[in-house]
C-alpha cells in the first residue's frame, strides 16, 4: 500500500468515526402509560408515577420517553389504545 493511499484511508476512517459512534448509541426507551380515565382525574397519581421513575434514575425527556394513552371513560377504546402501544414497541406498558 502506498503512503498516499494509506493517508487517504486513514482520513476517511477518521471522518466516518463520529457517525459510527453515534449509530451505536442505544435508542431512548419508551414507556407506554394506559388508563381508562382522563389525565385530569389522575393528577396526583401521575405526579407519583413520574417521581417514582425519577427516584430510580429515569426522567421523562432525558433518558426515557413516556407515551400517554387515555380512554376518557370509553372502555371499549382500551384494546385499541393498548394495541397502538404494542405497535410502537414500547419497553413496558403501565396501566
Amino acid at each position: 500500500m502506498k503512503r498516499r493511499h494509506f493517508i487517504t484511508l486513514l482520513g476517511g476512517v477518521a471522518a466516518a468515526w463520529p457517525f459510527a459512534a453515534r449509530a451505536q448509541q442505544p435508542a431512548m426507551p419508551v414507556i407506554g402509560f394506559l388508563d381508562s380515565r382522563s389525565p385530569d382525574a389522575l393528577t396526583d397519581r401521575l405526579r407519583g408515577f413520574r417521581q417514582g421513575l425519577k427516584d430510580t434514575g429515569y426522567a421523562d425527556g432525558e433518558n426515557v420517553t413516556i407515551v400517554y394513552s387515555w380512554a376518557e371513560g370509553q372502555f371499549d377504546r382500551l384494546p385499541v389504545l393498548a394495541a397502538e402501544l404494542v405497535r410502537r414497541q414500547v419497553a413496558v406498558i403501565a396501566a
